[in-house]
């Protein structure tokens, strides 16, 4: 085995290795960059849900209350269904939310694609 062509193994492996090592940097940035927003988003959601829960079941006494007594089951019965009409809200918004967020590390796998692509031609 002559020494130039044990030189370029080992130039070929070296950049095989940085280029691997690229890509779990890369990876790691996603991961770190994913559990900051889903800490951020559940930690928000959280305290929104409470607020807001908060606040609707005290406009909803309020409004109980203010109507005469007559009326109070009517106005009973509109409060929760206007309750499970904004959960069905919510829960709709939620959904678009979900679907419209892109794929957690895609860039790293389309990263690795590129790569595989790269090794087979």
């Amino acid at each position: 085995m002559s020494a130039g062509l044990l030189e370029s193994a080992q130039n070929m492996l070296a950049g095989v290795l940085d280029l691997g090592r690229t890509r779990f940097e890369l990876f790691g940035t996603e991961m770190r960059e994913e559990l900051t927003h889903l800490t951020a988003t559940v930690l928000g959601g959280l305290a929104v849900l409470v607020l807001a829960a908060l606040g609707l079941a005290f406009c909803g006494f309020a409004f109980i209350f203010f109507v005469d007594e007559a009326n109070r089951l009517w106005a009973t019965v509109g409060v929760a269904a206007a309750f499970f009409l904004g959960a069905g809200i919510l829960a709709w918004w939620l959904r678009r939310a979900v679907d419209v967020k892109p794929r957690a590390f895609d860039a790293t796998i389309a990263e690795l694609q590129r790569d595989l692509n790269a090794i087979r031609q």
